[in-house]
């Protein structure tokens, strides 16, 4: 006797913007709020199935090893499962925030991440119901190779002149590592164009992942403006990159210890996102990297899968 095909398993999602306090901006994320026990595999073709930048699962435990360990989360691009990625975490603790409510210990919830748990706290901002303001402390940065700046331009599709001669472009990770290339100016970001191919190989030798490009605007706010181009396209905003950039610049001077400053990331592409960013640096060790920013719900919706 015929049972029938097996019944779909059926898992909700969200999708939010973040980055911004105005939907349809910023860089969107699709988190899965509960996995309940998806292989991996799966997770990677439902991540090639939204196609966004990243997608994000939650792998839901007792609200008791919860609240002492963080929130299990695996983040994956469509190629690929990352240890950290900022956007991510910031979006999928907001989605966590309005749904799961008793994953927040007072005001922050911290995601168990595969690199370690990095917490998220949010404030309350008056008159904005729409949106969520969070800030996540990622962890201390490693400081790695300096990279030659002639081959650096050459791979970015800039000048020599071009690039800040004081600043010189160096590896960084708090977790994920990219080259942090400053420029004089952030009016040169407009003519960044990353040869993926050739750039891929020779960042892999050196430990990083994609460059970072930023320049000073010579205004208060924002501060800096980003590029982040990979794969054939481009980040509308890149936390965890942000926090390494931040880290590089309270290093090396260039933002005072403690100082709050605003990245603006995505113009280019009509996805405009601001990141604000701070570290503290004392007896020569950078710590307490912090990015923040806001985000927008934007979307709920279900997977149907067999």
């Amino acid at each position: 006797m015929s049972t029938g095909p097996a019944a779909p398993i059926v898992l909700e999602y969200s999708i939010a913007d973040v980055f911004t306090d105005i939907a349809l901006a910023g860089n969107p994320v699709a988190v899965v709020v509960d996995s309940i026990g998806l292989s991996t595999e799966k997770m990677q073709a439902i991540a090639r199935e939204f196609n966004l930048s990243e997608t994000t699962f939650v792998e839901r435990r007792p609200t008791a090893i919860e609240q002492a360990e963080g929130v299990r989360v695996r983040i994956f691009t469509t190629k690929e499962e990352l240890p950290f990625a900022g956007h991510p975490t910031l979006g999928t603790a907001s989605v966590l925030k309005v749904d799961a409510p008793e994953t927040a210990k007072g005001d922050t919830i911290t995601l168990a991440l595969n690199v370690g748990p990095v917490p998220v706290r949010f404030e309350d901002r008056v008159g904005d119901s729409s949106s969520l303001f969070g800030e996540m402390t990622q962890r201390d940065p490693e400081f790695c190779a300096e990279l030659d700046p002639a081959t650096v331009a050459h791979l970015i599709g800039l000048d020599l002149a071009d690039l800040d001669p004081k600043l010189p472009p160096q590896v960084v990770s708090t977790g994920t590592a990219f080259a942090i290339v400053p420029l004089r100016s952030s009016e040169a970001l407009a003519r960044l164009n990353v040869k993926q191919r050739e750039a891929t190989e020779w960042l892999r030798a050196r430990g990083a992942r994609w460059f970072f490009v930023l320049g000073p605007t010579g205004e208060e706010t924002p501060a800096f403006r980003a590029r982040m181009q990979f794969n054939g396209g481009e980040d509308p905003a890149t936390g965890s990159a942000a926090g390494c950039a931040i880290s590089y610049l309270v290093a090396r001077g260039a933002v005072r210890s403690g100082e709050q400053i605003l990245l603006r990331q995505g113009v280019e592409i009509n996805r405009s996102s601001d990141l604000f960013l701070s570290a503290k640096r004392s007896s020569g060790k950078v710590s307490d990297v912090r990015v923040a920013g806001s985000t927008v719900l934007v979307a709920k919706g279900h997977l149907f899968l067999p």
